[in-house]
């Protein structure tokens, strides 16, 4: 079954409304909300294992609103998101990150940030060389775990 079957309409209705909230359109910019039909499309065909938690959050989301999170004024939008943000635990976790996923992997947001639209590997990207000191405090750690066989 697909995560599309698994949402109830509200919950795809308050995905999309909580989605925008997340991260909304830019002109400036030229790129979509995270409310856009191609990338809610891509949330919920990817939604896969996060199924369980996002409708818990998105059942969480309606429960503070008392009704359905799209059917409220922005102003009270925002204050059941702010709520939400404080006591939203693991699954307002994984609804934010799955939204910023599908949004991150969107082509015109790539574009956009003038990446190029391909997979990262097996070219890769190069990364600049970082200051390797920092990782000092960690190595000087006492070792915490058994060492492979």
């Amino acid at each position: 079954m697909s995560a599309d079957n698994q949402l109830t309409p509200r919950q795809r209705d308050d995905l999309r409304v909580i989605a925008a909230m997340i991260i909304p359109a830019s002109d400036e910019y030229k790129v979509p909300g995270a409310d856009d039909p191609a990338i809610q499309a891509d949330i919920l065909a990817t939604l896969g294992r996060d199924t369980k938690p996002m409708t818990a959050a998105l059942d969480h989301l309606a429960r503070l609103a008392g009704m359905p999170l799209a059917d409220l004024t922005p102003e009270a939008r925002d204050s059941v998101a702010q709520e939400f943000r404080k006591h939203g635990d693991a699954p307002a976790a994984t609804l934010v990150r799955v939204v910023l996923q599908c949004y991150y992997r969107d082509d015109r947001v790539l574009r956009s940030l003038g990446l190029e639209l391909r997979a990262p590997f097996p070219k890769g990207h190069v990364l600049p060389d970082g200051d390797w000191s920092l990782l000092d405090p960690v190595r000087a750690r006492p070792v915490s775990l058994r060492r492979a066989p």
